[in-house]
């Protein structure tokens, strides 16, 4: 069969044959592959004009329950996506971190953006700033989708996890994708792009797939756009000169060559809990996906005292390591992904035994479970021993992207630190060792060259994800060599399809812009309490300022004795006089709060259904006994959760004194009942 491209919502086929796409596991042709005759101008334009303009009429929890769905959706269809991707050479184990992975950051980024975003079109980023004296000009940074598209380039090595993890926050974004697979793996991406469409989840132009080159599409390029590319260093460098790019300063994001890094402590010796993991870890990640993945131990530095024994530990862990067909149960590693990938492997390895001596593998003679060796692209787990490595050259350079690792010794923690600089910028590294002042040490010289680290030890490696695993919740990406770019990482990843604007005005223009109050902003009071208030009948800046109350000595001491909170501050006089804060016994700063929300709660059954918690308390005034305090409460935002029947209101709270000045603030959240479920409950 030929593959299909996914253009202008309709699946068509490239002009002529094509490239022949061949089975990992025995070199039978699975597809062909072809993008030619594609109107790739037409594309963009599509997504722009079509794609984003539907993304951007929905929310941000909108499209985070489009996610969802979208998982749940690819979550019942993923027993299609397991038999086609033996095919690419992984075994069940690496099928799973490729499909369930991929399906989970959907999971993970719909949960984002509905908990940590507003259900709004607009993201602000960070408090408003005072800009002059009154407060009547203010500033805020806001997030909007940008008005262009995604192009997605994605790398063979993970063809559905690849795809989804960089879909998931472009699409929460509100922005259109045109996606583009590796073409020796592209027949898996495209069977999930199938299913996306059938699922008729996502709107009209949201999503475009290319099996093929991308022609012309850079020419096409504008400065709403954004690339997000993974694959080699040299391939990115090139896209990134492209004028189109250079003229529109495109946004540009690269996850390329990574010569990752893992330490083993000085303390982990043969026979410590962390040295048994450090063995473990290392050949889990030079066998996981057949070493194909960018996040995967290179490089594995060691002390010079263990290096004999961790040699010899590895080597027979490796020896136990069965190589075949990965549709079998008796297969722990598959195949690389094509012929020419082991190719290529075997040049790299050619040149890391330049300086390494192999110590196991880098044979092409070795048994293959249920598998013709020579049909399909197998290739031994390979592990070098480098002696010398501060004065060697391709270990830090050149890497065997496969089940290559190469021990590379150290004699103290600072030629360890330096070793792991060689390698020029990495996506991940990891530091094992029970040691933690040894582990600071190692962070402290490392952190900059990486994008992401791990430290290991008896105490959290039975629930570790382990060195070579990207989480949604983390960025995804790394300095220097590693492409200098990052993806993923919360709503972080976010953020890198939208535009950033400084907005400057006055607090109301800005409350009514962010659709969050401000101070200086109007407040609007009612005869109606606020707390008797659906969630639709709120306004932002809806105000309850209450009477004064007088804070008295008894009620310092019965709070003090109710509590058991009997800090000298507010139970002995002398004492409160010395601290430079006070001028005798005040407050406790917790009897402030309870005092403001005596003053400012409705008792009776109402809309509020509960107080769920306070954010950003700060006490700024000491109260003194014989002072009185007033609260002024606004709503500062809403929120509406979905079909749940409440919304989230955030109040701006502030305690003042009798003399205006303030005293605490704060906010406070809340739940509160829409009018169909308070009409339903009465």
């Amino acid at each position: 069969m030929k593959l299909g491209n996914l253009v202008l919502d309709r699946w068509i086929e490239g002009d002529g044959d094509g490239k022949p796409l061949a089975s990992a596991v025995d070199g039978e042709t699975v597809a062909n592959i072809t993008s030619a005759g594609l109107d790739f101008g037409a594309m963009l334009e599509h997504a722009r004009s079509v794609g984003g303009t539907n993304l951007r009429q929905l929310t941000f929890h909108e499209r985070g329950e489009m996610l969802k769905a979208l998982a749940k959706y690819l979550m019942d269809r993923k027993s299609e996506f397991y038999g086609l991707s033996t095919r690419t050479g992984a075994t069940r184990a690496d099928s799973w971190i490729d499909i369930d992975g991929g399906i989970s950051t959907l999971f993970v980024f719909s949960s984002k953006g509905r908990r940590e975003m507003p259900n709004d079109h607009i993201y602000l980023d960070g408090p408003p700033e005072p800009l002059s004296r009154n407060g009547t000009f203010v500033g805020q940074h806001i997030y909007t989708s940008k008005l262009g598209a995604a192009v997605h380039i994605n790398a063979f090595n993970f063809p559905v996890w690849g795809m989804l993890e960089k879909l998931a926050p472009t699409l929460l974004a509100g922005v259109p994708a045109i996606v583009k697979p590796a073409s020796s793996t592209a027949y898996l991406t495209e069977l999930v792009v199938r299913a996306i469409i059938e699922s008729e989840i996502l709107p009209a132009g949201s999503l475009q797939l290319i099996c093929g080159g991308v022609g012309d599409l850079f020419d096409h390029l504008n400065c709403q756009d954004t690339i997000a590319f993974t694959g080699s260093k040299s391939t990115a460098e090139m896209l990134q000169q492209h004028p189109r790019v250079i003229a529109e300063s495109v946004a540009f994001t690269a996850e390329t060559d990574s010569l990752n890094a893992s330490i083993l402590g000085p303390d982990a010796v043969s026979g410590t809990p962390e040295f048994d993991l450090y063995v473990n870890e290392v050949v889990r990640e030079m066998t996981v996906k057949a070493g194909q993945k960018c996040t995967a131990i290179r490089r594995v530095i060691a002390p010079s005292a263990i290096a004999a024994d961790l040699v010899r530990a590895l080597s027979e862990k490796l020896g136990e390591v069965r190589i075949g067909d990965p549709g079998s149960k008796e297969v722990d590693m598959g195949a690389l992904a094509s012929q020419g990938q082991r190719s290529e492997v075997r040049e790299r390895v050619d040149e890391l035994a330049s300086e390494a001596a192999i110590v196991h593998g880098g044979s092409d003679d070795f048994d293959v479970v249920d598998a013709d060796a020579k049909r399909g692209a197998f290739f031994m787990p390979t592990l070098l021993h480098c002696e010398k490595p501060l004065g060697a050259a391709a270990v830090h350079s050149v890497e065997a992207f496969g089940p290559v690792s190469t021990v590379l010794p150290y004699d103290n923690l600072d030629e360890a630190i330096e070793l792991a600089r060689l390698g020029e910028g990495s996506l991940a590294g990891s530091v094992v060792t029970n040691d933690n002042a040894v582990a600071r040490e190692l962070i402290l010289g490392t952190a900059a060259y990486h994008g992401r680290m791990l430290v290991i030890n008896r105490h959290c490696a039975a629930e570790s994800t382990g060195h070579g695993s990207p989480l949604p919740h983390l960025v995804h990406g790394g300095p220097g060599r590693a492409g200098g770019g990052e993806e993923m990482g919360g709503v972080r990843g976010v953020k890198h399809y939208m535009q950033r604007t400084a907005i400057q005005g006055s607090p109301e223009t800005l409350s009514v812009i962010g659709n969050r109050w401000i101070r200086g902003a109007d407040q609007r009071e009612s005869e109606t309490h606020p707390f008797r208030k659906t969630f639709e009948q709120i306004a932002i800046g809806d105000t309850l300022v209450t009477e004064s109350r007088e804070v008295t000595l008894e009620d310092i001491n019965h709070f003090a004795d109710f509590t058991g909170d009997t800090f000298y501050a507010h139970t002995d006089e002398d004492a409160a006089k010395k601290n430079p804060f006070f001028e005798g016994r005040v407050a406790h700063g917790y009897l402030i709060v309870s005092f403001a929300a005596g003053l400012f709660v409705d008792p009776d059954f109402g809309p509020v259904l509960a107080n769920y918690g306070i954010d950003d308390l700060r006490f700024l005034t000491p109260l003194n006994y014989g002072d009185s305090m007033r609260v002024r409460l606004a709503c500062k935002q809403k929120t509406l959760r979905g079909d749940s029947g409440y919304g989230e209101v955030r109040w701006d709270t502030e305690v003042t004194n009798q003399d205006g000045e303030i005293v605490a603030q704060y906010d406070v959240l809340t739940m509160v009942a829409t009018d169909a479920h308070w009409a339903s409950v009465q």
